[in-house]
């Protein structure tokens, strides 16, 4: 009788990095890079078409990727999928307000000087708190963070970027798509360099949707 694996081995199988899915031109691709990678493009295209479907696929791809981030101790950005999936519910439930409201998802805001200030400080002040943080968890809870963070800085401010991003993008600012495009900018180099390419093939995706969007956005602010 040909042997099945137990359910408990094959969902330990599927949240681990190291399990491969299948090998492209040589790179071992795990269950949770794929189906984390594909969710994610799906939600960016979603927001780029401004679809408020984009809140709950972003959730389920963020679960994955925060489980995939802390198997190869960007905390950084695990503790940022942690934060994308409380806005994310936050995100829905103000998109469907919005579009109750008057029966349109169109209420596209462009940015003003004041906003890009504290956009700015937002995002210093939040960078050194986080990098400072991350690069040191590993002395402070050792018992779950056993090896220290990878480019602890960095990742801090491309997560606090995107943290700031999320929240401009659940209240529809313009402005989002500038910070998105920052961070996937950046994205494509760090993730490349810790070894995950997928993804950092998935941001050079990203950035190609996050342009589109920022198009898209100021085509609907400029009709108004």
């Amino acid at each position: 009788m040909e042997y099945i694996q137990p359910i408990s081995t094959l969902v330990t199988n599927f949240f681990s990095v190291n399990t491969v899915f299948f090998t492209l031109l040589g790179y071992p691709m795990s269950y949770l890079e794929f189906f984390g990678t594909i969710l994610n493009l799906w939600c960016v295209w979603l927001v780029a078409r401004n679809s408020i479907w984009n809140w709950p696929i972003g959730n389920i791809a963020v679960i994955l990727f925060g489980i995939l981030f802390y198997q190869i101790q960007l905390y950084s950005d695990m503790v940022e999928q942690i934060y994308f999936l409380i806005t994310g519910f936050y995100g829905w439930w103000i998109w469907s307000r919005l579009t109750k409201k008057d029966n349109t998802s169109s209420h596209i805001l462009k940015p003003t000087k004041n906003e890009w200030a504290i956009i700015a400080i937002s995002t210093l002040i939040g960078t050194g708190i986080l990098g400072w943080l991350m690069g040191n968890i590993h002395e402070l809870i050792p018992t779950i963070f056993t090896v220290p963070a990878s480019f602890a800085y960095l990742d801090a401010f491309t997560t606090v970027m995107s943290f700031v991003a999320t929240i401009l993008m659940a209240h529809k600012k313009l402005s989002s798509w500038y910070l998105w495009i920052l961070v996937d900018i950046i994205g494509i180099w760090l993730y490349f360099t810790k070894g995950v390419v997928f993804i950092s093939l998935l941001y050079a995706v990203f950035l190609i949707l996050a342009t589109r969007g920022l198009f898209n956005w100021k085509k609907l602010a400029d009709s108004k």
